[in-house]
């Protein structure tokens, strides 16, 4: 289960203001649980955990199963934002970070940029392989995702045939409309929705998320289960209900103390995808009306020899969130060495998660003494399970601190800025009073 301790922002703050902000959070969250506030056509997220049935799991394992037996050694997982970041945080965090898995395809993505050394790279990649496809897009339309599965596609086709090709590409689109669903039912492409009342950057625990893990070998039971538990403990209407801590404590640095930009903070490698997730979730659900704190990362120990002295001495603008891993699941014992030349025989005997538990404790010691305020988010161990909690805690704790902020957490209008422009530049048909607009400024 997910807990959060706010004890490394005791010296930041007066209880009396934090208690304050506790009851905004409190009301913040009446909003959410009656479902009346801005946005609340997209509130499919909050029950998942226990919607999803186990018919659809076996489905996804029967693709899995059914490819195996083709030979399939790689997957492209084709999408952008939220249609890739859940899935592959829980890939890079259940891995092996070096030895890929002899029963499973790897995974890769595609979609989510566009750059062409990228793609053709990954394309020199996929022709070396036994190849099969996953994509996802709402509309079938979003530029990064389309040029890529026109690509993909066009490969599949020409290397299994269009019939088999049918057989190797699963789409993960909307229910009734769209280019992609479409498509998929030209094709007889197997096809999964993509929920019309949950948000991409909430999407995780729809089949966006679920069918890439299940792909990849992974206990999707085990990760809903968790989610589901975490659902169930955020439902108490108190200061100790972990989100309501949460939410409160970061409203409080940002509106009281000036604190504009977040840093995720995490002592394992594995939770690289976490940040980047999170750093979806928050910066587009809070990110509008001038207003939001700014989401940031970084991995630890290794950031600390980069970013760790803008941390510890530069503008005090930030504060900082540890996602912290009470228990490692490998154990490594450091040993003793006759020469003791670099000095580390004083370690000896211990293992090397003691060694990255210290330093966690004194980087936050340390901080806190630097003027950057330290709330820990800490979970058992990496799991699928908790893994669920995860996702479940920050997703609704998001929704609680944007309602907080006077945010609708669930739309983001200044997404469409850039498309209009990049469109515009690429003389997409229906935009050519866009163009010579741009092309003057130019």
């Amino acid at each position: 289960m997910v807990k959060v301790n706010i004890s490394g922002c005791d010296s930041f703050v007066a209880a009396a203001d934090y208690q304050n902000y506790v009851q905004k959070a409190l009301a913040a969250f009446d909003t959410l649980q009656a479902e009346n506030g801005a946005g609340n056509d997209f509130l499919g997220w909050k029950t998942l955990p226990v919607d999803i049935p186990e018919s659809l799991i076996k489905e996804f394992e029967d693709i899995r199963d059914s490819w195996k037996a083709k030979g399939v050694d790689i997957v492209v997982v084709i999408g952008i934002g939220g249609s890739y970041l859940g899935a592959r945080c829980a890939l890079e965090a259940l891995s092996h970070s070096f030895i890929p898995s002899k029963d499973y395809p790897r995974i890769v993505f595609a979609g989510n940029n566009l750059s062409e050394e990228y793609l053709a790279e990954l394309m020199d990649l996929v022709q070396m392989k036994n190849a099969a496809c996953v994509v996802i897009s709402k509309s079938g339309t979003t530029t990064e995702p389309a040029v890529a599965f026109r690509i993909v596609k066009e490969h599949i086709e020409k290397t299994y045939g269009k019939a088999e090709a049918a057989e190797r590409i699963v789409a993960i689109t909307d229910a009734k409309k769209g280019a992609l669903k479409t498509l998929s039912s030209q094709e007889g492409y197997k096809s999964y929705v993509v929920p019309d009342n949950v948000g991409g950057r909430y999407s995780v625990l729809t089949p966006v998320g679920l069918l890439p893990i299940v792909l990849a070998g992974f206990d999707v039971r085990e990760m809903l289960a968790g989610a589901a538990e975490q659902r169930l403990a955020l439902q108490s209407r108190d200061g100790e209900n972990a989100a309501i801590k949460y939410a409160a404590m970061r409203n409080l640095l940002y509106s009281e103390l000036g604190k504009k930009v977040e840093i995720l903070v995490t002592f394992n490698p594995k939770f690289q995808y976490l940040g980047e997730w999170w750093k979806q979730l928050y910066g587009e659900s809070e990110g509008k009306d001038l207003k939001g704190i700014f989401p940031a990362s970084v991995v630890c120990t290794t950031d600390l020899h980069s970013m760790g002295q803008f941390i510890q001495e530069g503008d005090r603008i930030m504060f900082e969130t540890t996602v912290k891993v009470e228990n490692s699941n490998r154990e490594i014992v450091i040993g003793s060495d006759e020469q003791n030349l670099d000095q580390l025989n004083y370690l000896a005997g211990q293992r090397v998660e003691h060694c990255n538990a210290m330093a966690q404790l004194g980087t936050k010691l340390a901080h806190i003494d630097g003027g950057v305020p330290q709330i820990e988010v800490s979970i058992d161990r990496i799991s699928a399970r908790s893994l669920g909690e995860l996702f479940y805690f920050f997703e609704f704790a998001c929704g609680v601190s944007a309602y907080l902020l006077g945010i609708n957490p669930f739309n983001q209008p200044g997404v469409e800025a850039y498309k209009k422009n990049m469109f515009a530049l690429l003389r997409k048909p229906g935009y050519e009073a866009q163009t010579e607009e741009i092309l003057k400024r130019l």
